[in-house]
């Protein structure tokens, strides 16, 4: 399996994501949409930092489940109840990412949303991974 990353230099240059990530592999892991859930089912965490670590972790734990790293992480969807809030904090955002998932970046969008399931979450982050 290999997953490459273009970064086209007619686009504007990436932070913290790939224009586009080419999979070639055998397996597809769709990996639901994951928030700052603890093991009981509550949210955790009062900041969109503190709760995109919990979600990232348990989108990586659920990936691990299914036999994957960071690496194999094609693209990445994060949904954010507050948009300029997660501007606000994209530097620390970037480096909760960096320390749990690495520099090998997905495509990835940041979606403003309305609300998510739990009234409480601040952020979801769902994917798709490509393993070998």
């Amino acid at each position: 399996m290999t997953l490459s990353r273009h970064n086209p230099a007619e686009l504007s240059p990436p932070t913290g994501f790939s224009h586009a990530v080419i999979a070639t592999g055998s397996r597809l892991v769709f990996l639901a949409g994951q928030t700052a859930l603890d093991t009981d089912g509550k949210v955790v965490g009062d900041t969109l930092p503190e709760q995109f670590e919990t979600a990232l972790s348990n989108l990586l734990t659920a990936l691990a489940a299914a036999g994957g790293t960071p690496h194999d992480l094609a693209r990445v969807t994060v949904y954010a109840t507050d948009v300029a809030d997660y501007r606000v904090h994209a530097r620390e955002l970037g480096r909760v990412w960096r320390r749990l998932a690495g520099r090998d970046y997905p495509a990835m969008a940041v979606v403003g949303v309305v609300r998510l399931w739990d009234e409480q979450c601040l952020v979801e982050v769902d994917g798709v991974a490509v393993l070998p």
